[in-house]
């Protein structure tokens, strides 16, 4: 079964960081590009930072540049999404998703990459609040 799973979301006090992974499972992760996501209630899903196979990374949000990085580890099958100096406005659902098809690199730009998304996570929350 094709699969990616997120964890690592909870509560976070402003400034401080956190460690999101998204395991795959039924496929091979490093075969894929793959996008970190967010969404808040009432606001359509927006792309964060996407990695291409080759290691290229790519960041859609302005605010989130200098504080996010990607990064997988293959032996794992496992992406991360490493955030720092977090806000309040980074408190949403952060979801993962493959890059389609195989082997494609990322887009750049926003818009492009929602639309060459593959397999979905079930999201996991940020909160970020004293």
């Amino acid at each position: 079964q094709v699969q990616l799973v997120e964890s690592g979301g909870g509560l976070v006090q402003p400034g401080g960081s956190l460690r999101l992974a998204c395991a795959a499972s039924g496929f091979t992760l490093e075969d894929y590009g793959i996008g970190w996501f967010r969404q808040v209630p009432g606001k359509e899903r927006e792309p964060v930072i996407c990695m291409g196979t080759t290691g290229f990374s790519t960041t859609y949000i302005d605010s989130v540049k200098g504080r996010g990085t990607i990064s997988r580890d293959n032996a794992k099958n496992t992406a991360y999404l490493d955030l720092e100096s977090l806000k309040p406005e980074d408190a949403a659902v952060y979801y993962c998703a493959t890059v389609m098809p195989r082997g494609r690199p990322c887009p750049s730009y926003a818009t492009q990459l929602m639309q060459v998304i593959g397999v979905w996570g079930q999201g996991t929350q940020v909160t970020v609040s004293s």
